[in-house]
């Protein structure tokens, strides 16, 4: 008897992002994609039935934090929280304790730490030091880095320092010459240094004190500072996380001047309100924070415009007493969990606005795969493609931050609570189940690092 021409099949309702193909399927051979259809499923050797669910692509996060407060021992807790949320390819950011990424050696290091901890997919950004980086930025690119993270705003001098415009405009240089998008963390110095000043000394230290002294003003000056360089030099720049829609109008004005400029919106930003700083206190903070409920609207008019790069989570799992308010809303760590949230949120998102899954589809997973140069390996349903797979089961859920699959002191969540229109009920990588819909089957060491595949931008669809 032959031997079943594909390993397994994978029955559901396969979302692209122009279109679902109902009672579809998909067919792995190896750890790719080999076949796609609809109808009577092929022989294959195993036979994965989830009829009636929804078969997306393993999303992608295009900007998250595994090690910044816990350094790299993260890796392993935050993947399997992206594991259990359908993300099976994490793009984590440089800003690790007690090294950020800055030189070709410590990404090295790194890649070393993904490979033996990660239970998924891992592709890293890499950045400079406040002061005499430029020259690493070759070396960064030639090890893999499928982009770079600098910041207008400085956190901290070594972890996460503001670069001062001179440095920063012969970083964009260097960078341009090697075909790597360089995000932003785009927020004012003097503004939002000034503003939290007179708050404090005015004695307000009150959670919406947090919004206030973070006007939108503070990030759209910042916009307008580095798309000039973009203009400039020729680098594709990008927002980190932009919180208004003007940032992404503001990216659109300098690509019709001939720039490479683009932004993305973290997926809070499409749902969260001032309001809800209020209500969660610290575990509502983060930077850019939340806006207006009107703000939330033009975010999601700018998203169906196809103004919107992709969206991403930024997930940073701070410890749960470093995001504990006492009082003072300053003192608290910025940051939200999101990873294990992202699938079941923003499918329910998209539901509630009666928007199509496809739009997940290509936010969520071509597009972050496309900026970051590991598309067509990763983000996307097709021949050849790792078969890599989210599986959404679609129903009333409510979201338990119980549930998180991190370090015990990380189980919090902004959306703990919510209600959901669909849970994840399985996660397939490069062919593998390492989600079953209520344990993580992969081991640590089980997601690789994943280089950037080629150079390509795919600016005209962001």
């Amino acid at each position: 008897m032959p031997p079943a021409p594909f390993d397994r099949v994978i029955l559901g309702d396969v979302v692209l992002p122009d279109a679902v193909l109902a009672d579809g399927y998909v067919a792995v051979r190896g750890e790719a994609i080999a076949a796609i259809g609809q109808g009577a499923p092929p022989p294959a050797a195993e036979l994965l039935d989830h009829s009636g669910m929804l078969i997306l692509p393993g999303l992608v996060d295009g900007h998250m934090h595994t090690s910044s407060s816990t350094g790299w021992p993260g890796i392993e807790g935050a993947s399997m929280s992206a594991a259990a949320g359908g993300v099976t390819t994490c793009v984590d950011m440089p800003y690790d304790v007690p090294r950020p990424v800055t030189d070709a050696a410590i990404f090295r290091e790194k890649v070393g730490w993904v490979n033996r901890t990660s239970h998924v997919d891992m592709a890293l950004y890499g950045t400079i030091t406040k002061a005499g980086g430029v020259e690493a930025i070759a070396g960064l690119a030639e090890a893999g880095a499928c982009s770079f993270k600098l910041s207008t705003y400085e956190y901290d001098a070594v972890r996460f320092p503001r670069i001062d415009h001179p440095t920063m405009l012969a970083a964009f240089r260097e960078i341009a010459k090697t075909g790597l998008m360089c995000a932003i963390h785009n927020e004012d110095q003097e503004l939002v240094e000034r503003l939290t000043a007179e708050a404090k000394a005015a004695g307000r230290c009150d959670p919406i004190m947090h919004a206030r002294t973070r006007p939108a003003l503070a990030e759209s000056m910042a916009d307008l500072e580095i798309f000039e360089m973009a203009l400039e030099t020729g680098c594709h720049v990008h927002i980190a996380h932009s919180s208004i829609a003007r940032g992404f109008e503001l990216a659109e004005v300098f690509r019709r001047s001939g720039a490479k400029t683009s932004g993305e919106a973290c997926i809070q930003y499409l749902c969260m309100t001032e309001e809800d700083l209020v209500r969660l206190e610290g575990f509502g903070k983060c930077n850019p924070p939340f806006r207006t409920a009107e703000e939330v609207e033009r975010m999601w008019a700018a998203l169906v415009a196809g103004k919107v790069a992709y969206v991403s989570t930024d997930h940073a799992p701070w410890p749960r007493e470093r995001k504990l308010y006492k009082g003072d809303i300053f003192a608290p760590g910025a940051g939200l969990t999101g990873l294990q949230s992202f699938a079941p949120l923003m499918y329910s998102l998209l539901a509630e606005r009666g928007l199509p899954p496809t739009l997940m589809a290509l936010y969520c997973a071509e597009r972050p795969a496309r900026f970051h140069g590991l598309f067509p390996k990763k983000g996307a349903i097709r021949i050849g493609g790792d078969a890599d797979l989210c599986v959404l089961e679609r129903g009333e859920f409510t979201f338990d931050a119980r549930d998180i699959r991190d370090r015990e002191d990380a189980r919090w969540s902004p959306y703990d609570g919510r209600a959901m229109q669909a849970r994840v009920a399985a996660t397939y990588l490069r062919g593998a189940c390492i989600w079953d819909g209520a344990e993580v089957r992969a081991k640590p060491g089980t997601g690789r690092f994943v280089p950037r595949q080629h150079g390509e931008t795919r600016l005209g669809e962001g």
